[in-house]
């Protein structure tokens, strides 16, 4: 697909932006060492969820083919989103974008392996959702964010993720405008994504609290000036 040019403003708001993640990312990590020892139990559980989705795949492509009528191809797809998943967790707190999702699986296939696209990912995730190991698809603006820990995610905690889509973090007073919520609606749905491990709390946010979604500030926030963006800013 062809990438939309951008002036230097918008270069320079880019890397305004970067430096702003990173320097958001120090005090981030400070809360979420505060939150480490309470996810701890949690973290336990989803470790053995994830524990028996492992032995299933050791079982062998036998029970891929035979149980859910897929070939090799899905069974070793299926492995992979596991181990990506898995080594990302920490980071994301088990929710990434599609599009991440497929760049890793890209980089750790190498470039002699058959070609995989998006739409496989989906068909590999929801015969894994199938085994009941925690994984879902949720629709956020035009993409989608996969996930891999067996959280209690309904409609409310959806509409929030889409909300925060734009920004990579959401606060109440914004779902408030936003949803015309009542403020403690706003606050059940995100103080459960903290408890699941999803979100990230910033109490030294300008103005109020800000609500980070990992999975969405780091797609957006993470990207490099391409050549081709740099070529076109030039007078």
């Amino acid at each position: 697909m062809h990438r939309r040019g951008v002036g230097a403003g918008a270069i320079a708001k880019k890397k305004l932006a970067e430096a702003k993640y990173k320097e958001r990312g120090t005090v981030l990590a400070e809360d979420q060492l505060a939150q480490m020892s309470k996810q701890l139990d949690m973290f336990k559980t989803n470790l053995e969820e994830f524990a028996t989705s492992v032995f299933l795949f050791v079982a062998g492509k036998g029970f891929w083919s035979e149980m859910l009528g897929v070939g090799d191809f899905y069974y070793e797809l299926g492995v992979q989103i596991i181990e990506v998943c898995l080594a990302l967790k920490h980071r994301n707190g088990g929710l990434i974008t599609l599009e991440e999702l497929h760049q890793q699986v890209l980089k750790g296939r190498g470039k002699f392996a058959q070609d995989v696209s998006q739409d496989d990912l989906i068909r590999a995730i929801k015969k894994l959702k199938a085994l009941g190991t925690g994984f879902g698809i949720i629709p956020v603006g035009g993409t989608y964010l996969i996930q891999s820990v067996p959280a209690e995610l309904n409609m409310d905690h959806t509409v929030v993720l889409q909300l925060a889509e734009k920004n990579g973090y959401v606060t109440v007073s914004e779902i408030q405008a936003s949803l015309k919520w009542e403020t403690e609606r706003a606050r059940q749905v995100l103080e459960h994504l903290l408890k699941e491990g999803l979100a990230w709390l910033d109490l030294q946010a300008p103005g109020e609290a800000h609500y980070w979604l990992p999975a969405l500030f780091t797609d957006l926030y993470s990207q490099e000036i391409t050549a081709e963006e740099a070529r076109e800013a030039l007078p």
